[in-house]
């Protein structure tokens, strides 16, 4: 039985991870959890698997909750997440919060020798070679929970063997739309991804296809492949959940019907497969037809923002991350409008001056100033 710990367990992949856990409860128990504001679901959570440690994110909310659990250890803040990503007897820790705040929990636990489900994307896409040379030290699993980036997992085998990474998007909701139209796209046509449920910030990151941009980051420092090695390929039914390409010409894919239960079920259970919430098999006949189309970078430039600064390196990636959160936040909030997010991202990028071999402490404050100039911009009206 694994012992697991979830760093964002009210939010999308956390829930769906206990989802995983509910169906196979002989094989985990849940001992620690954490949540931002979501003190409603967080205390059903509690009753349901007493855990042994919990985060929030306040103060007041974890005083309320520790009253009321006198059980349950409740901790807070960027302290409480450390705390339970330093639990010695938790065997893999499902880092599943967005933002930058996962990335310091990470560390902790690849230092603690813990193995790493990883749901987090800023956490290699601001610090991927820190992190994945400290997991080789520790020797310490990272293993991926995105759909794209479990497929390469799976399918990957002799890495010398290889010559390509193939990563498949859904093209998102504007896949067919033209210029013109995303220009007046408002949030709710935005938010209106055709095949997968996911939070607000990652949806809108999958309309400007920056959310592929940062899987190919990802994808370079999990994989360890050069970006002129990897490729994006349009597959609106998402199917193909990502591929890889043999010298001999081979192509081996991973194929499932597009559900978050099975790459956050593998990356828990690895090394073994067992029978879990997915029961209904794949249907190649009611498929049909599978579609691959080459992605439209000029329709859709934050990819190709995203080629460049992980070809760039440095605190390049650390800088479009951030200015483009800040967009995407600010597009949410109503203050801009949805093609600004790539204009305000682009015009930061463009005056950066980035710092070549950072270490955790520079990309921490390489983001916060990032993050400082995007909110100047945007109060400007850009």
């Amino acid at each position: 039985m694994k012992k697991i710990a979830i760093l964002g367990s009210t939010g999308s992949i956390g829930t769906q991870a206990l989802e995983v856990t509910d169906k196979i409860p002989e094989e985990f128990e849940v001992i620690a959890l954490s949540a931002g504001n979501n003190i409603g679901l967080i205390s059903k959570q509690i009753e349901k698997y007493n855990p042994k440690l919990v985060s929030v994110k306040t103060k007041e909310d974890a005083d309320f909750l520790q009253k009321k659990y006198l059980n349950t250890r409740i901790v807070f803040g960027e302290d409480g997440l450390l705390t339970i990503a330093g639990l010695n007897e938790i065997d893999i820790l499902l880092v599943a919060v967005s933002g930058k705040i996962g990335l310091k929990p990470t560390i902790t636990a690849i230092n603690n020798k813990k193995d790493i489900a990883l749901a987090n994307k800023e956490t290699l896409v601001m610090a991927g070679d820190i992190v994945m040379k400290l997991a080789k030290e520790n020797n310490v699993k990272i293993l991926p929970v995105d759909s794209e980036h479990s497929a390469i997992f799976q399918c990957l085998n002799k890495r010398s063997e290889v010559k390509h990474l193939i990563i498949t998007s859904s093209g998102g909701p504007f896949r067919t739309a033209t210029k013109e139209e995303m220009e007046k796209a408002d949030l709710t046509q935005a938010l209106a991804h055709p095949r997968w449920n996911m939070g607000r910030k990652i949806t809108v990151d999958s309309a400007t296809l920056m959310n592929k941009g940062l899987e190919v980051i990802e994808a370079h420092h999990l994989f360890d492949f050069n970006y002129d090695d990897i490729k994006v390929v349009v597959h609106p039914q998402s199917y193909v959940h990502s591929a890889v390409e043999y010298v001999d010409g081979s192509i081996i894919a991973q194929i499932g019907n597009p559900s978050m239960h099975i790459p956050i079920q593998y990356a828990l259970t690895y090394p073994e497969r067992v029978e879990g919430i997915e029961t209904e098999s794949f249907d190649f006949v009611k498929a049909a037809k599978l579609e691959f189309y080459e992605p439209d970078f000029e329709k859709f430039p934050s990819l190709a923002l995203a080629f460049e600064a992980g070809k760039r390196g440095g605190t390049y990636p650390v800088c479009m991350n951030a200015a483009n959160e800040e967009a995407v936040f600010a597009f949410l909030g109503g203050k801009i409008k949805f093609t600004d997010i790539y204009k305000i991202t682009k015009k930061v990028f463009d005056e950066y001056e980035p710092i070549q071999n950072p270490q955790i402490d520079d990309i921490i404050s390489e983001d916060e100033k990032v993050r400082e100039k995007t909110r100047k911009l945007i109060a400007n009206k850009i």
